[in-house]
């Protein structure tokens, strides 16, 4: 997962929002965790899914990471302020991110992983409207 994440932020450059789709157990949260690291944050990355967003700062970057599984409706998206952080410039890693994806806009960063029979992984990376595929 480290070449893959490395991979993945060398071909989308910059801070930006990046939503992570896949089943339980695909490897969303370890992909994020490689990506958090690759980014320069030294601490541990565990998944927000009781606190919803993780902030993560390197010193001269901050990212958030979201699991947006336990909303229910776009208000409760809302209530977190998700409009702040998906404007703020910053890069945002959300897993389970079907719940505001009426909000977000083109040139977001779609990252699906499946999982075969076998347990091998395949990563699609998009750029909405863009698809580059690593793998």
């Amino acid at each position: 997962m480290k070449t893959i994440a490395k991979d993945i932020l060398l071909k989308c450059s910059g801070p930006g929002i990046f939503t992570f789709s896949g089943n339980l157990g695909a490897g969303k949260t370890t992909l994020i965790r490689e990506m958090c690291h690759h980014l320069g944050y030294k601490g541990d990355v565990t998944s927000p899914t009781f606190s919803l967003v993780n902030e993560c700062s390197t010193g001269s970057e901050v990212i958030y990471h979201m699991d947006l599984y336990r909303l229910k409706n776009m208000e409760e998206a809302y209530d977190i302020g998700i409009e702040e952080y998906l404007f703020s410039g910053e890069y945002c890693f959300i897993e389970w991110p079907e719940i505001i994806e009426p909000i977000l806009n083109d040139g977001h960063w779609q990252v699906k992983i499946e999982v075969n029979s076998d347990g091998v992984r395949k990563i699609d990376v998009s750029k909405i409207p863009q698809t580059t595929e690593i793998s």
